[in-house]
């Protein structure tokens, strides 16, 4: 075997062992959703102390994507992924030690933080990782893996900690220790994944953010629809098993599970299927999901169903997945190539803002009012959002 082909078996295993490090990270990163109601169980908290808890995730995410997300880009992929991984097995250890609400809000953060440094830095390993191991292939395969790992990952991670909460026992423990061995293991792995990324000495900057001049109604049309679009993964992640606890009265956690797992699982599979769709029928297709998951959602509550739920939240996954790789076209197409990363940025920060502060304000009104009422204003918010960016999201795509 020469050098060549043993440099390429070495970038082609180091794809996957980063592609199953990334999918569990992620995982571990929405473990926690079914296990909320669990917390709320044993502390006594209702759905606003759950909403901000999960605002301290988002809270972290984003602050950890504007401080570390790009840092790989000087110091190389592994220095920034290995400790991004170690970061969440504290978080872990933070979950396993204490239950309190500070405790939860220290370890969502935390958890956050590492999320951040490792979304994109992994993204871009996978890609250099693709091209070394097969230099005349496209770019397909790599973007179908990370994007399965992403979402994919989330939608596994309650799924697995529903089960072992349903049936190992001990549910404020099994599953952390279960996702800690294999975050331990994928940082093992990563370790040994060769760098593709030479280290240059910098001046450290936070990741700027810029909104294109030439375009900014389209832009900022792009960033209101992500808002809409990570507020429903943010619906799923935090309330949703409260809501099927609580309100539909279905109590198992292994069903929690399930219902985040659907939601990534379809978000993940749109955007695969849709891979090489046109951004106008991307945009469409994703927006037209959303709306009617939205609103069988709403009314799956208010019936109750559990069955209209399920279909509501894959109807709904499957429109903010597909709609946000439209987002992403959009300012892609619309960012000039030098400053594309600081108009991601941005988008991403609209998106982030997304995943909290809906959920936060839901949580608010669940103080006030009927849990079917605040489900309520909360669709209807967020479909006003979508009505008033569709037409600039559609010009000219």
């Amino acid at each position: 075997m020469n050098l060549g082909t043993t440099a390429s078996h070495r970038h082609a295993t180091g794809f996957w062992l980063v592609a199953y490090t990334f999918a569990v990270t992620m995982g571990f990163s929405a473990a926690p959703a079914p296990l909320y109601v669990v917390y709320q169980q044993k502390d006594g908290f209702g759905p606003f102390t759950v909403t901000l808890v999960f605002a301290a995730y988002a809270l972290g995410v984003i602050v950890s994507l504007f401080m570390a997300g790009h840092v790989s880009d000087w110091v190389g992929r592994r220095r920034v992924l290995v400790p991004a991984v170690l970061v969440n097995v504290l978080a872990g250890v933070v979950f396993l030690a204490w239950s309190s609400v500070p405790a939860l809000l220290a370890a969502r953060f935390v958890s956050g933080v590492s999320i951040g440094m490792l979304t994109a830095t992994a993204t871009a390993h996978l890609t250099e990782l693709h091209f070394a191991a097969r230099p005349d292939a496209t770019r397909t395969r790599a973007d179908v893996v990370a994007t399965a790992a992403n979402l994919g990952g989330i939608g596994l991670g309650p799924l697995v900690a529903g089960l072992l909460a349903e049936y190992a026992g001990d549910p404020l423990h099994v599953p952390y220790l279960v996702f800690q061995a294999l975050m331990l293991l994928g940082a093992i792995g990563v370790a040994r994944t060769p760098e593709t990324v030479t280290a240059t000495r910098v001046r450290y900057r936070p990741q700027r953010v810029s909104v294109p001049p030439q375009a900014r109604a389209r832009y900022l049309a792009a960033g209101a629809a992500a808002l809409a679009e990570f507020a429903v993964f943010g619906l799923f992640t935090s309330l949703a098993p409260g809501f099927l606890a609580n309100t539909l009265h279905e109590q198992s956690h292994a069903l929690a599970g399930v219902s985040v797992f659907v939601v990534f699982g379809a978000a993940a599979a749109a955007q695969i299927v849709l891979a090489r769709a046109q951004l106008r029928r991307l945009l469409g297709v994703g927006l037209g999901l959303l709306t009617t998951g939205l609103v069988l959602v709403t009314v799956a509550v208010w019936l109750p169903s559990l069955a209209v739920f399920l279909l509501g939240a894959v109807l709904a996954g499957a429109g903010a997945g597909a709609g946000f790789k439209g987002s992403v076209g959009t300012v892609l197409e619309l960012a000039p190539a030098d400053s594309r990363g600081e108009a991601l940025a941005g988008l991403f920060l609209a998106a982030y803002t997304g995943l909290a502060v809906p959920v936060l304000a839901l949580g608010v009104a669940t103080q006030v009012l009927d849990i079917r009422v605040a489900l309520l204003g909360f669709t209807a918010a967020l479909l006003v959002i979508l009505a008033l960016v569709v037409r600039r999201l559609f010009r000219a795509s």
